[in-house]
C-alpha cells in the first residue's frame, strides 16, 4: 500500500544490530557526484559492482517500455538502489545483493530466506530517503514499487534521476490499469493480476542480465500458488467474505476490489467485503466496516511504527475493545487471518498472502 505521505509505507522498523552502511560522501560533494553519475550509468561502477563483461552482459544495451517511458541500460546495473521493499525483495531473490548500493522504505522484516542477502545491502533509510542520500550511493539504476516514491512528494521525480544519466524503473503493478492521479493510493481501472508481478520479475531479470534466474523465480512462484490453492473447497470459499485491514485504527485503510488483496481473494475463490470500490486502499469508517460484517478479517502484521494499530496484535486488541467492532461476528469468533503487510502490496510477497489465507480457510472448513 503506497499511502500518501507519511501514511502507508516505509516507516521506522525496529531492527536487530547490523553492519553499518558504507559512509556517505559529504553532501557538499553532491555536485561532483552528479557529474560522475552519467559515467556510472554507462560504466557500471559502484560498491558490489564487478566487471559487467562476460555472460551477464550478453545482449546489452537493453531497452524496455516501462510505465509510459523507455528505460535503457547500457550494461547490466552493478550499483542499483531499490527504493521500496517490494523491488528490493525481487532483486534479492534474483541473487543480485552484490549489485545493490542501497534499499529503503520497509514495512516488514525481509522475506523469509533472504535475511543473509539483505544484510549485504546498505539501508539508506527506513522510510523515504532524501534525493541527496540516494545520489550519495552512486547508483547506476534506481527502482521503486510505487509511483508515489518516484514522483511528487517522494524521493525525486524519475526525470531528476534520468537527467543525471541514471535509468529508473517503476513496478508495472503500480501503473498498468491504475490511475494514480485520483489521490490516496490510486484507483484501479482493471483488476491487478499476478502476471503483472511476474512481468516485473522478468523485466528486472532481463535488465540485469539474469534472465534464467527470472524464469526460475516465476516458475517457483506459480508452483507455490498452485500448491496453496489446490485443497480449497470452491463451494465453501465462494460463500466466504474477507476484509483486509492494512493499518490505522483512526481511519482504517481497507482493501478495495482490485489490488494485491484482490489477487489473494480471487486465488482462494472468496469474496472481498469491499469489492464495490476500485480505490486501492480507501479509508473507511468503523460503522461501515461493522455493517459489512465479513466472515474473516485479514489483518496486516507490520513492524513499522508510522500509524496506529500497525501490528496484528494491536489490530486485534482494537477490534476486541472498540464498541463498534467488538460485536462483529469475525471478532466474536476470533476469525482472524494474519498476513505480512508486504503480502498486501503488489509484489512477489502476494504469493505469501495467498498461502496464508488459503491455509487459514482450509483449516476453518
Amino acid at each position: 500500500m503506497a499511502t500518501p505521505a507519511p501514511a502507508a509505507h516505509g516507516s521506522p522498523v525496529p531492527r536487530p544490530a547490523r553492519r553499518r552502511p558504507r559512509p556517505a560522501p559529504a553532501l557538499g560533494a553532491l555536485a561532483a557526484a552528479a557529474l560522475l553519475l552519467s559515467g556510472c550509468a554507462s560504466a557500471g561502477g559502484g560498491e558490489g559492482g564487478g566487471d559487467a563483461s562476460g555472460p551477464e552482459a550478453a545482449g546489452s544495451p537493453k531497452t524496455i517500455e516501462n510505465c509510459g517511458r523507455e528505460v535503457e541500460v547500457a550494461a547490466p546495473p552493478q550499483s542499483a538502489v531499490a527504493l521500496d521493499q517490494g523491488t528490493t525483495e525481487i532483486l534479492l531473490s534474483l541473487g543480485l545483493a552484490d549489485r545493490m548500493a542501497g534499499t529503503a522504505k520497509w514495512t516488514d522484516p525481509v522475506m523469509e530466506g533472504l535475511e543473509d542477502e539483505e544484510e549485504k545491502v546498505p539501508r539508506l533509510a527506513e522510510h523515504m530517503p532524501s534525493f541527496e542520500r540516494v545520489l550519495d550511493a552512486e547508483p547506476d539504476f534506481v527502482g521503486a514499487s510505487f509511483a508515489s516514491t518516484m514522483g511528487t512528494g517522494g524521493v525525486a521525480e524519475r526525470d531528476d534521476f534520468e537527467e543525471l544519466g541514471v535509468p529508473t524503473y517503476l513496478s508495472p503493478a503500480d501503473c498498468v490499469g491504475k490511475d494514480n492521479s485520483t489521490g490516496g493510493d490510486g484507483t484501479r481501472d482493471e483488476p491487478l493480476e499476478m502476471e503483472t508481478v511476474y512481468r516485473e520479475v522478468r523485466e528486472l531479470a532481463d535488465l540485469f542480465g539474469v534472465e534464467d534466474r527470472g524464469e526460475e523465480l516465476v516458475a517457483d512462484l506459480q508452483e507455490r500458488v498452485d500448491t496453496a490453492t489446490e485443497g480449497i473447497d470452491p463451494d465453501t470459499a465462494s460463500d466466504t467474505t474477507l476484509m483486509y485491514w492494512f493499518s490505522d485504527s483512526n481511519a482504517p485503510y481497507m482493501a478495495g476490489c482490485c489490488g494485491a488483496p484482490g489477487i489473494i481473494t480471487g486465488a482462494v475463490g472468496a469474496q472481498n467485503a469491499f469489492d464495490d470500490t476500485s480505490d486501492e486502499w480507501p479509508q473507511i469508517n468503523w460503522e461501515t466496516v461493522a455493517d459489512r460484517d465479513p466472515d474473516h478479517l485479514v489483518v496486516g502484521d507490520l513492524t513499522r511504527e508510522t500509524q496506529t494499530a500497525e501490528s496484528a496484535e494491536a489490530k486485534i486488541e482494537f477490534l476486541e475493545s472498540d464498541p463498534v467492532t467488538r460485536n462483529m461476528e469475525a471478532v466474536r469468533e476470533e476469525r482472524y487471518i494474519v498476513v505480512s503487510g508486504a503480502s498486501m502490496n503488489p509484489s512477489i510477497r502476494t504469493v505469501e498472502g495467498i498461502e496464508q489465507v488459503a491455509d487459514a480457510l482450509s483449516s476453518a472448513s
